[in-house]
């Protein structure tokens, strides 16, 4: 996405917000990143308006979530694959599997800490991308390429770590929102898949939103036939966001 306004379409869509509209804009077609030979487009919430907190909680409802600065929400031609996802936090009940993670992380320490940059954050960060995601066009990060991504000034976000002793293993981004927490981004130790730390940290969140008694926890988008996004379906009674409502 670029900041030039003539990039993007305005949609026929607005909401409203105390007594406010929030006009989206449409993104130009670019290729699928979970998809072969698929086009993808997203809507934004007017990126050249400043967001804020009612408009991210409005959004979000509507199976919205952020990215950086910016709210988003996939809006391809002909495809409707991605499916905004979210558990219940009372209803949740972890599987077997989901036990198994907790237990093998359970000598591990969690801290809920204020979300900025430093150098641990960057380094594993780095680790992270390069292990899990070579040549995905995110790697050899700048640091204000993590700060533009996982950072945002206008939302309240924290980062969730996970710890072996001083060394951190794992940070997943978190949003607090309203009706709960939104996960925008997990990074962990690429070299101790033993440990499941992806799973560890959302069942991290799922306990946070319910000692802050939120409602729900928000996984972004779900892609069936994804074998990245499968991790996603295996969190029980999760609810998904078709035809404008959550079922």
């Amino acid at each position: 996405m670029t900041s030039d306004r003539g990039t993007f379409a305005v949609t026929s869509q607005k909401f409203m917000k105390h007594k406010s509209q929030i006009v989206l804009f449409q993104s130009p077609p670019e290729a699928c990143s979970y998809l072969d030979n698929r086009v993808a487009r997203n809507v934004y919430a007017d990126p050249f308006r400043m967001p804020t907190m009612d408009m991210y909680n409005a959004l979000i409802q509507k199976g919205f979530r952020r990215s950086g600065h910016h709210i988003y929400r996939p809006h391809c031609d002909n495809c409707s694959a991605c499916v905004s996802v979210r558990i219940p936090v009372e209803q949740y009940k972890p599987n077997r599997t989901q036990r198994r993670a907790w237990k093998a992380n359970s000598d591990l320490a969690r801290f809920v800490a204020d979300s900025r940059y430093t150098n641990e954050y960057f380094t594993l960060y780095k680790k992270y991308l390069s292990g899990r995601h070579p040549d995905a066009g995110m790697d050899n990060p700048e640091k204000q390429d993590f700060e533009r991504f996982l950072i945002s000034d206008w939302c309240e976000t924290v980062f969730c770590e996970l710890r072996q002793d001083d060394k951190l293993l794992c940070v997943a981004v978190t949003d607090i929102v309203n009706t709960g927490l939104s996960s925008v981004y997990t990074y962990f130790d690429p070299d101790l898949p033993q440990r499941s730390l992806g799973t560890a940290a959302i069942m991290m969140q799922i306990e946070l939103a319910r000692t802050m008694k939120l409602p729900y926890v928000y996984l972004g988008y779900w892609i069936e036939a994804s074998e990245k996004m499968k991790y996603k379906s295996t969190f029980s009674l999760q609810e998904k966001f078709i035809n404008d409502r959550w079922v």
